[in-house]
């Protein structure tokens, strides 16, 4: 129960929600660990997990039983797994009002960084389409940041073909590759690549040198010296943001990033790191890429103005709200996110822009 707790505790806290109005639910489908099976202090479920239709069914009863109950409930999907996540989304995001954090609140969380990075490179937040984007890992949240990425370029008024050509996505078997669409989840297969599939992480750097670089794998030191160093050869200023946490699984630490790219690079993360200083004696103050920042405020904003369902552009003009609460001193100083303690004033604004949406 550690994390829907953990969530709503963010909800109320953050977002001003009353803790009367929050529930955590946990759906217990079972294990198939022979250890907990065995264990007579284990107290979840001891029977063999569910799978399949089975599945699907526990999750939709639980749908109906929690809207019949609440007919205006928002429901949160939190820490699904990747093969689940998505299919569960695509079911009930356009009859019911939901959202997957760690799908859709990480990407608008991660498009509001970039939003605030091209700010802070000097350039326009409308030129999504004009960057290159290499992002390591291609699991529900990589996918789902790439997602929500590429409906802002089509927002900005790219073409979905455009859109799709600046995302270059490697896994474990290298850039995604069409030639193997068969083995891919269809949200994974449209943003497979034609040409070069099976390419390593420093051999597409190398060859499509990329302007922002996402780590979205929970591997840690993923991100090397010498892929970061490669970046930072083709472009003046870096967007560097490992979003894997916690701090261990972090694809590259902020002091690395920030010592191989000579202090260039636009750094923000998933887990939080300390003030870096340079041997030149320039400090950088690293932010955290939370998706406290933006769930609070759009779950705020959809249960009072009573919205059906949860769209793409409601993500949208939520990171837009989030990326513009950051003050030009702040940038300055390398955050691309607001200072927490400012986080009731960042919700607000996140669920005005949420509201004027779903009225629109």
């Amino acid at each position: 129960m550690g994390i829907p707790i953990g969530k709503l505790s963010l909800y109320c806290a953050a977002g001003g929600i009353a803790p009367h109005r929050v529930l955590p639910v946990v759906l217990d489908c079972g294990t198939d660990n022979e250890e907990l099976l065995k264990d007579p202090n284990y107290i979840g479920m001891p029977v063999r997990r569910l799978h399949g239709w089975e599945y699907y069914q526990l999750v939709e009863e639980f749908m109906d039983a929690v809207r019949f109950r609440w007919p205006n409930v928002l429901v949160q999907f939190e820490d699904f797994s990747s093969d689940k996540a998505q299919i569960l989304l695509n079911k009930y995001r356009d009859k019911v009002l939901t959202f997957n954090d760690d799908i859709q609140g990480t990407g608008a969380t991660t498009l509001a960084g970039v939003l605030g990075a091209l700010r802070a490179k000097g350039e326009d937040v409308t030129s999504l389409g004009k960057q290159r984007f290499l992002i390591a890992g291609a699991g529900s949240a990589g996918i789902g940041v790439a997602q929500v990425l590429m409906q802002a370029m089509i927002e900005q008024g790219c073409t979905e073909e455009e859109s799709r050509e600046t995302f270059f996505i490697v896994d474990h078997n290298g850039l995604l590759d069409a030639a193997k669409s068969s083995e891919l989840s269809p949200e994974q297969a449209i943003f497979a690549r034609n040409t070069d599939g099976g390419m390593s992480l420093i051999e597409t750097m190398k060859k499509y040198k990329p302007t922002i670089l996402l780590g979205l794998t929970a591997v840690g030191e993923l991100f090397t010296k010498d892929l970061i160093s490669e970046m930072a050869l083709n472009c003046e200023r870096p967007i560097i943001f490992p979003l894997s946490n916690p701090t261990h699984k972090a694809e590259c630490t902020a002091e690395q990033a920030y010592e191989w790219t000579d202090g260039k690079c636009i750094f923000a993360s998933g887990s939080p790191f300390d003030p870096v200083t340079l041997k030149d004696g320039r400090t950088f103050y690293p932010t955290q890429c939370n998706n406290m920042f933006v769930f609070p405020g759009l779950g705020l904003g959809v249960t009072l103005c009573g919205a059906q369902t949860v769209t793409d552009k409601m993500l949208y003009v939520a990171a837009e709200a989030l990326a513009n609460h950051v003050s030009d001193e702040e940038l300055q100083a390398g955050k691309v996110f607001p200072n927490v303690g400012t986080i009731r004033d960042v919700s607000h604004k996140v669920a005005c822009a949420v509201v004027r949406e779903a009225a629109r």
